[in-house]
């Protein structure tokens, strides 16, 4: 059997398809590699599990909010977990396109929902997001925290991924672990994201815009911790036992914060991208954008205490290695 993988082209999905293939899974990765992002840079991760993993990787190109087109490509493809992964990411560009958001991360994940329904799956993973926070205040932000007040739609459609898969580990018994991840960087990372952001402006010699006049705060997460806490998940399904879970469910369902539980000043951390670099970034400070937050920070006990999940990399390790990569990747 293998393990369907969505968003395999994407920066955690391609990582996590890569873990659980070098340890001998096989994985069918599905991605409809659209253009938020560069679309040759998802399709060399592809091509680089292709050439590590050969036939034990699959991948089938296909968008998973059509649902049409998803019961052709893999009705007949047989597999016995689901790891979603795959959405419209952005908080910043749910506001220019919305309704981009509606179709993959509402309509996409009721299609992965139904999926794992029609298959009796045991157990499924998906993304969810710190974003829903949104304006909470109180820190570390903790699973057992109201999500009321989201900031942006892209937070509202992760909250409401929540509230589905809720629904459907109640209605049909699904064992479902949804997680809240946090500002996720390192090798083979998003370009969209701040770190790639400041690497790429500092080394071409152009000024960075650093939003929030740099009073901003985030849990910086490294993708090898993220990984290992999304692996550890997926082998781990929920109990359907009547307790309540994190997150406060009786259902099969629970809710994981997975950041680095250290929230680090945004000027830090350009200080090290700039160490990195080799050279000092001519910064321009800008106000908060719209539905951004002012920090955010990882309550990790839930999922430290049940699948004893603990980040070993700091920013100060883990941002040189993004830093070396991106030299590797761009040939600088």
């Amino acid at each position: 059997m293998s393990i369907l993988v969505t968003g395999a082209a994407g920066f955690i999905g391609f990582h996590a398809a890569r873990r659980l293939l070098a340890r001998g899974e096989a994985v069918v990765g599905i991605d409809n590699l659209n253009p938020y992002y560069s679309v040759a840079l998802k399709a060399a991760r592809v091509e680089r599990l292709r050439q590590e993993h050969g036939d034990a990787f699959r991948f089938v190109e296909v968008d998973f909010a059509d649902e049409d087109a998803l019961a052709s490509a893999i009705d007949a493809t047989p597999f016995d977990r689901i790891l979603h992964l795959g959405a419209q990411p952005g908080v910043r560009y749910s506001i220019e396109n919305p309704g981009a958001y509606l179709r993959s991360n509402l309509a996409g994940h009721l299609n992965i929902l139904e999926l794992a329904r029609r298959r009796d799956c045991p157990h499924l993973v998906y993304a969810s997001s710190s974003s829903v926070y949104g304006g909470n205040e109180a820190l570390p932000f903790k699973v057992e925290d109201r999500v009321d007040h989201p900031l942006s739609l892209y937070a509202a459609t992760k909250k409401a991924d929540e509230l589905m898969s809720e629904t459907y580990a109640h209605l049909y018994r699904i064992p479902q672990t949804g997680l809240r991840f946090f500002t996720v960087y390192g090798p083979w990372g998003r370009p969209d994201m701040a770190v790639w952001l400041f690497t790429q402006a500092i080394l071409e010699r152009r000024p960075i815009q650093v939003f929030g006049e740099g009073r901003m705060r985030r849990d910086f997460t490294y993708i090898d911790d993220i990984v290992s806490g999304v692996v550890a998940t997926l082998d781990n399904p929920p109990e359907d036992d009547g307790e309540t879970k994190a997150g406060g469910s009786k259902a099969p369902h629970r809710i994981y914060n997975i950041g680095n539980n250290r929230s680090e000043p945004l000027g830090h951390m350009i200080e090290i991208v700039e160490a990195a670099c080799g050279m000092t970034a001519e910064k321009i400070r800008l106000p908060m954008q719209p539905g951004d937050v002012r920090d955010t920070y990882a309550d990790i006990s839930a999922i430290e205490r049940d699948l004893g999940f603990r980040p070993t990399t700091s920013i100060e390790k883990g941002i040189p290695q993004f830093v070396a990569w991106y030299r590797d990747y761009h040939r600088i």
